[in-house]
């Protein structure tokens, strides 16, 4: 009898179940704009997060480049349709700063949450870029970055360049021996370029890009980079781009193949391009630190990160914020950190990553994967390689590479290009300055 409840009352359970909803999982939406084997990783923690519990599910959606991810971010939030959590690159900050309303500080939504923060767990040449001046993190650091050196040994041994270049005179002087070796349409190049010759370039020389610290010490900013040595250095791309020893690689990171296809043997662009290069190169392959003019007194300094963050979009409901905190202590778990770290080349966002990661005698292996790391810390960051912050970075950039592409092109000097590139630069920032207020 008492089997024949049991099977009566399971029978009725069971028509309960068809009728009544599962357990409801909460979705995050994950805009991103991660290519080759880093959308794979992308994919992959949101595989392993969902996974690991079963209340939320993180759904990552490719968006495009950079620009284009923000961008439609930007106009989802204006139609009421916005993701959680957006990849935002590293120069779009102040815009995002700014953005009254549009996002959830970082800090805020983990105190929210009850989830366990600590800003200080961090590494600080990451986190400053990212926080208010009151240490306050408004977003989650995730693939950050700095820019190397790529070098192809293979191709440089080949052409009797017996040691890797450290400064631009040699590394003009070992594109031209690739160019006599058969490298016609490449010598050097790099991706990103106002990253790599106005940004980088300036912190790594202790210049400036603009007054106020680049911009993080207040949006009433104004640019300085047409200085005697950004002349020289974007003159010198000029002579060189004749003849193609230097081959002008473009606006963004489109490009990095040319690395990878063993086209240009010394390419310069981000360390979080290793794990494409690791798919894709077949020789064997490094990274250095970025070349300096060794005349320039200090010279190198320190470099500052790049890469992106992931911004917490506003007006979501308090268990989906719930969500997107778990997600970001998973994503801050030291042997995951250590992990994304070692996998993608990106750099590990906490000590403890970075402890492991020395401890485990990882670097012993893998130099190359050190390199940013001892870039951003080669010496104590200056108010000139602190990092910068500027309104309306995006499009300056385009500004900014429109201007160095005439200079290539013979339409404009050097000098003329880069004043060019400070005047129409300057007058988005004071755009940017009165809606910033």
């Amino acid at each position: 009898m008492a089997f024949r409840q049991f099977g009566a009352a399971a029978a009725v359970s069971a028509a309960l179940a068809l009728t009544t909803p599962a357990h409801a999982v909460t979705e995050i939406q994950w805009w991103h704009a991660m290519t080759g084997g880093n959308n794979d990783i992308v994919n992959k923690l949101a595989e392993e997060f969902n996974a690991s519990q079963s209340d939320y599910k993180v759904v990552p959606s490719y968006k495009g480049s950079y620009p284009d991810t923000m961008n439609a971010g930007i106009a989802a939030f204006r139609a009421g349709n916005a993701p959680h959590i957006m990849q935002v690159f590293e120069v779009g900050t102040a815009t995002m700063m700014s953005a009254k309303g549009a996002i959830k500080p970082v800090y805020q939504l983990m105190k929210d949450a009850g989830e366990p923060f600590d800003p200080k767990a961090y590494l600080p040449t990451i986190t400053g870029y990212y926080s208010t001046s009151k240490g306050d993190m408004l977003s989650f650091p995730f693939n950050s970055s700095s820019m190397v050196m790529w070098i192809n040994k293979d191709e440089l041994k080949k052409a009797g360049v017996t040691e890797i270049p450290k400064t631009w005179p040699e590394v003009f002087a070992a594109a031209k021996k690739l160019k006599a070796a058969g490298h016609d349409t490449c010598g050097f190049s790099n991706a990103w370029a106002p990253w790599a010759h106005i940004e980088q370039f300036s912190a790594w020389h202790n210049v400036p890009i603009g007054t106020k610290a680049n911009g993080l010490d207040g949006f009433d900013t104004e640019l300085k980079f047409n200085s005697p040595l950004h002349v020289k250095h974007l003159q010198n791309l000029v002579d060189l781009q004749k003849d193609k020893t230097y081959d002008y690689g473009g606006r963004t990171n489109t490009n990095e193949a040319r690395f990878g296809s063993g086209e240009c043997a010394i390419f310069l662009t981000s360390s979080g391009y290793y794990a494409t290069a690791k798919g894709t190169a077949k020789f064997d392959f490094t990274s250095a630190p970025m070349p300096y003019y060794p005349d320039v007194a200090g010279a190198p300094q320190n470099s500052i990160i790049g890469g992106a963050s992931l911004w917490v979009m506003g007006g979501k409901k308090p268990e989906e914020y719930k969500g997107v905190a778990k997600f970001f202590a998973f994503l801050s778990d030291t042997s995951r950190q250590a992990k994304l770290h070692q996998e993608s080349g990106y750099l590990p966002i906490t000590k403890a990553a970075y402890e492991k990661s020395i401890k485990d005698g990882f670097y012993e292996k893998n130099p190359t994967l050190q390199t940013p790391l001892k870039e951003l810390t080669n010496k104590e960051p200056t108010e000139n390689s602190r990092g910068l912050r500027f309104g309306n970075m995006v499009q300056m950039r385009d500004i900014w590479s429109e201007e160095i592409e005439a200079a290539l092109a013979g339409k404009k000097s050097a000098k003329e290009a880069l004043d060019a590139a400070v005047s129409r630069g300057n007058a988005m920032l004071r755009a940017f300055e009165k809606t910033a207020k």
